[in-house]
């Protein structure tokens, strides 16, 4: 089993920054996929940013040049530096790790709550 823990979410105003890390533990393949998601309220799930084991990267569109994505695979950590935030990135962050390993294996944090006050 696999388990993702979130941390860095919080409230802060227009224009601010903050950064959301993912430790993951547990039976981890070398060579994944770590992910953030997000959810608001009334939207679909978004897929932020994602970034592999190599540090190859990819962003939404809503977000590029604002977010950067990043990982220690040392510590099985991935981490989400948000900058020039707007209210509408207000919304649940979720970590995501996947890896194919005798089959898809595909694991889910427990969210984080950011809100960007205007």
């Amino acid at each position: 089993q696999v388990q993702l823990v979130e941390s860095g979410g919080g409230l802060v105003q227009a224009g601010g920054s903050l950064k959301l890390s993912c430790a993951a533990s547990g039976n981890i393949f070398n060579n994944n996929v770590m992910e953030w998601h997000r959810l608001a309220p009334g939207k679909q799930r978004e897929l932020v940013a994602s970034i592999t084991t190599g540090g190859s990267t990819s962003y939404a569109d809503s977000v590029k040049g604002r977010f950067s994505i990043s990982r220690d695979n040392a510590k099985n950590t991935v981490y989400l530096q948000m900058n020039s935030l707007k209210p509408e990135d207000t919304a649940v962050y979720y970590c995501r790790l996947w890896f194919m390993r005798f089959g898809f294996n595909n694991y889910w944090g427990q969210g984080t709550q950011v809100t960007v006050s205007s």
